[in-house]
């Protein structure tokens, strides 16, 4: 039943990227559509991160008392929504609304994604299983690109016009209706397979389960949620938490780094680069993926090499990526930037997943909403807000 859930919240999170991601790729298209400058560019995504960084706080706590099934696949059918009124849009305050609120729906996925990891998999067992779903938004922002694209190419057919006509005149149907409805056909999935924790679903306590398993189980042990409202949960669990702020402060420049690249990735590499947007796809979709071997690696390795601590492989991949960062901007062949692009996802998302790791460690179970929701605050509007400016 645990993996059931763990393809829930994988599939879901995926679902949520779909919507999400497609925002960065239609930029060069919102550009051309309202002749708008790299700082109204900037505005649009940056507005679109902050209001994600402030509901994945006020999301992540809700979600501690919600139920997570339901309230992932209802943040999943509100992002579609979203992104059907992104297609209709034909200003640049329309823009900015609509994108503010499509990153407060956003908030919705994260929290329950954590809350059933965390409820279903015990620390030594919980590095590779959170890296299995961490890849999930990898494989959904990498997949963006050639659903954008191959859905084009259909619709032109279907259409009856030439590429050229069809990203002139339609590419919103593409880079915005077709995620849309892949999220809701994903959003039916979730509510299917996601479960609650053990005990709700009459089985029995995840300790009993490890102690079969031969596993210890003192630094598993499950405790109850007291009887406290959700802002109590976040005040005295994550607020007055030093590790919890620990965290949230890596995070934050893991976000500034990681956000500065892929917000400004399609449009540095069309207007400084010379790429052409099919490259410019290519170079998205490898930053994306080559994220999910590391992930993987670094999952296990942190299990089994470093025994349940995070942070050295995370503070090493931070080091290396300083230089893939230096190779990407002073290289002007085409395949070296994309190697570097490539090398820069590889690495940023290590410090990131093991960063959320952490967050799952540092507090209990019932609580595990309240902090992935400050450690997304604080990395989403203070990190990603900043590498996002023009």
């Amino acid at each position: 039943m645990r993996n059931w859930s763990l393809s829930g919240v994988f599939i879901g999170y995926m679902g949520y990227y779909l919507v999400r991601n497609n925002i960065t790729l239609s930029t060069p298209f919102i550009q051309n559509q309202l002749n708008l400058s790299k700082s109204d560019i900037g505005t649009i995504t940056g507005s679109m991160l902050i209001a994600y960084g402030i509901s994945k706080g006020a999301m992540s706590v809700i979600s501690d008392k919600a139920g997570p099934k339901k309230y992932m696949a209802l943040g999943l059918i509100l992002c579609a929504l979203v992104n059907v009124l992104l297609g209709f849009s034909n200003s640049f305050y329309a823009y900015v609304g609509f994108v503010i609120a499509l990153g407060v729906f956003q908030g919705m996925g994260v929290g329950p994604s954590f809350i059933t990891l965390a409820n279903w998999y015990p620390k030594k067992e919980r590095g590779i299983y959170t890296a299995v779903w961490n890849i999930s938004h990898n494989i959904g922002g990498g997949i963006v690109a050639p659903i954008v694209s191959l859905s084009g190419f259909a619709l032109a057919a279907l259409l009856g016009v030439s590429m050229a006509n069809f990203n002139e005149t339609y590419w919103h149907m593409n880079h915005f209706y077709t995620p849309a409805a892949c999220a809701v056909i994903i959003s039916l999935y979730a509510l299917y397979a996601v479960k609650g924790n053990p005990k709700n679903e009459g089985l029995v306590d995840i300790t009993e389960i490890n102690e079969m398993r031969g596993i210890k189980t003192e630094e598993i042990k499950t405790i109850e949620t007291p009887n406290l409202s959700s802002f109590e949960i976040f005040y005295h669990y994550a607020l007055k938490n030093k590790n919890a702020w620990y965290v949230a402060w890596m995070d934050t420049f893991v976000y500034m780094v990681r956000f500065g690249l892929i917000s400004w990735l399609p449009i540095y590499l069309l207007e400084t680069k010379g790429f052409n947007k099919e490259q410019i796809g290519i170079a998205f979709w490898l930053f994306e993926w080559a994220a999910i071997p590391s992930t993987l690696l670094a999952g296990y390795i942190s299990d089994k090499i470093f025994k349940g601590y995070r942070m050295p492989p995370a503070i090493g991949a931070m080091v290396i990526i300083f230089f893939m960062i230096i190779g990407y901007f002073t290289s002007n062949n085409l395949y070296m930037v994309i190697f570097f692009a490539a090398m820069a996802g590889c690495l940023v998302y290590i410090p990131q997943f093991l960063a959320s790791m952490q967050t799952m460690e540092v507090v209990p179970a019932f609580a595990v909403g309240s902090c992935v929701g400050l450690h997304g605050f604080m990395s989403y509007v203070v990190g990603a807000s900043l590498g996002t400016k023009a």
